[in-house]
């Protein structure tokens, strides 16, 4: 790669805030060509090549290698990849895109409040009704590690397509891993926040893949984008 290929959020809040960050840094990310189009600069690096990507995107990206540095939330980071701080070299974080990755249960289970309560009603619940609890979740591999963390097993993942928060009140799973900011949308849907359910708190961070080319001048370009971000208030 002859240019550093540097990819951004290709739309709504984070593509905005991601904007508004570079420019408190000093530098201003403009697209090319259709304001609808999905590449870009920075004026005054022309050895920068910007893309717009969706953030799922962007975490499978730096995974590859198919671009040197991206922009993303941390949770889809961990979620894509057990070992990212070997593939990846986390350079900050940017104070936006805020979402904590956490387990919720119904309110009404009044002795649930932990892990260990969960574990503890797993039994039961199975004797009850021939299955495990079942979890709806998009982040399947944060839920894994972090059950496996704490030493609970005895659950079977469903997997969300869409409104996670729903699926406890519609049937489809007896507890959930999700992300929330303020908590309001879980409390809306009859759920709490387990004591010790915080797998983990995510915001944007400014990322570089260590499976990317790397050249002397490529690694110029990025230090210098790393210093106009910790510069940004």
């Amino acid at each position: 790669m002859s240019k550093l290929t540097l990819a951004i959020p290709s739309k709504g809040r984070l593509m905005e805030q991601t904007t508004e960050m570079f420019a408190r840094g000093g530098l201003t990310v403009s697209k090319v060509g259709h304001a609808r189009g999905y590449r870009g600069g920075i004026q005054g690096l022309p050895g920068v090549d910007v893309a717009y990507v969706s953030s799922s995107e962007i975490a499978a990206a730096l995974k590859s290698g198919s671009v040197h540095m991206g922009i993303t939330g941390e949770d889809l980071v961990r979620e894509s990849m057990s070992d990212a701080d070997t593939r990846l070299q986390f350079l900050g974080k940017l104070g936006f895109g805020y979402a904590d990755v956490v387990v919720a249960v119904p309110a009404w289970w009044l002795d649930v409040a932990t892990i260990g309560d969960l574990e503890a009603a797993s039994l039961p619940f199975r004797r009850a009704h021939g299955r495990w609890p079942r979890v709806a979740t998009k982040y399947i591999n944060l839920t894994r590690r972090f059950f496996a963390s704490k030493g609970f097993g005895d659950y079977r993942i469903v997997e969300s397509l869409g409104a996670t928060e729903g699926t406890c009140s519609s049937g489809t799973a007896e507890l959930i891993v999700d992300i929330t900011t303020t908590g309001e949308t879980l409390r809306a849907n009859g759920l709490k926040i387990l004591d010790d359910g915080v797998i983990l708190k995510s915001e944007a961070n400014l990322l570089a893949s260590n499976a990317a080319a790397w050249t002397p001048e490529l690694e110029r370009v990025r230090d210098r984008i790393a210093r106009a971000m910790e510069k940004a208030p």
